[in-house]
């Protein structure tokens, strides 16, 4: 009597460990639990402790956390006919958990899909340039775009951000090519502006040399010492002009003698 009442006390705590291992799930902070009984759709539970009725019960995990997700490299031709390859990630989390599971398959292989069409689209849609300058509003024009797909499966894609963009080796050299010439475009916008000032400054020290006269010997005198500074071995003195203008008008007065004696 004793050994049938043993046995079956065995088979009870047998079949309890049983359900309580069909039944109990446990869910961590950022895991929700599609439940399925007979097939429909309750509701999602989590996290936590989840009871589950064996055999009619069924639960389907779904991560709540955000995926980062790699676009592979696509070839892609912009509207200025420049074949260029272009690589992105894309970031995204699930929102709603049964939309998740009950909406699409498989979320995550129909978001990245997604993401590789928008991503050609919008790359072949502009120009070379567009692509390589404005990469914060292509990024935010795909990233829009599949969000709006993806938003009927319960997927928030929350960032966008192209990773690489591959030129031909031809287009890479002729674009040094045309920032070479760029420069040299700049630096001689720069030289001549140089010369345009130096020279509207020379134009204005010879206003105020032609005022004050004076201001021609007080240079000499100023050129004198930062040559004598340097330790050089000649030494220039300035001679004023206004020393040989006597010479000058008697050298005048006998000219004109000398024509008038001709005469």
């Amino acid at each position: 009597m004793f050994v049938n009442f043993s046995l079956s006390l065995a088979v009870i705590l047998i079949l309890i460990l049983l359900f309580l291992a069909n039944a109990v799930r446990i869910l961590n902070e950022y895991e929700r639990g599609v439940i399925f009984r007979l097939g429909r759709v309750i509701r999602a539970k989590g996290p936590g402790l989840i009871i589950l009725i064996p055999i009619l019960d069924r639960m389907r995990k779904v991560s709540l956390r955000t995926i980062a997700q790699e676009i592979p490299t696509q070839d892609v031709i912009t509207r200025d006919n420049v074949s260029v390859k272009v690589s992105a990630v894309i970031y995204f989390h699930v929102i709603d958990p049964v939309k998740a599971v009950l909406t699409v398959e498989n979320y995550l292989y129909a978001t990245g899909q997604i993401a590789q069409t928008t991503l050609r689209t919008v790359c072949g849609h502009g120009e070379l340039d567009t692509l390589l300058s404005e990469q914060d509003k292509i990024n935010a024009h795909v990233q829009e775009i599949v969000d709006s797909h993806t938003d009927p499966w319960g997927i928030k894609v929350t960032l966008v951000e192209l990773r690489q963009i591959d030129l031909p080796q031809e287009m890479q050299r002729a674009m040094a090519r045309q920032a070479e010439a760029e420069r040299d475009r700049r630096a001689k916008i720069i030289a001549a502006e140089g010369e345009f000032q130096a020279a509207d400054r020379l134009a204005a020290a010879a206003d105020i040399i032609e005022k004050k006269p004076v201001a021609v010997q007080l240079r000499y005198l100023q050129t004198l010492r930062e040559i004598a500074t340097e330790r050089n071995s000649t030494t220039i003195f300035p001679v004023p002009i206004d020393l040989f203008r006597p010479f000058l008008r008697i050298a005048e007065i006998f000219e004109k003698k000398s024509e008038n004696e001709k005469e």
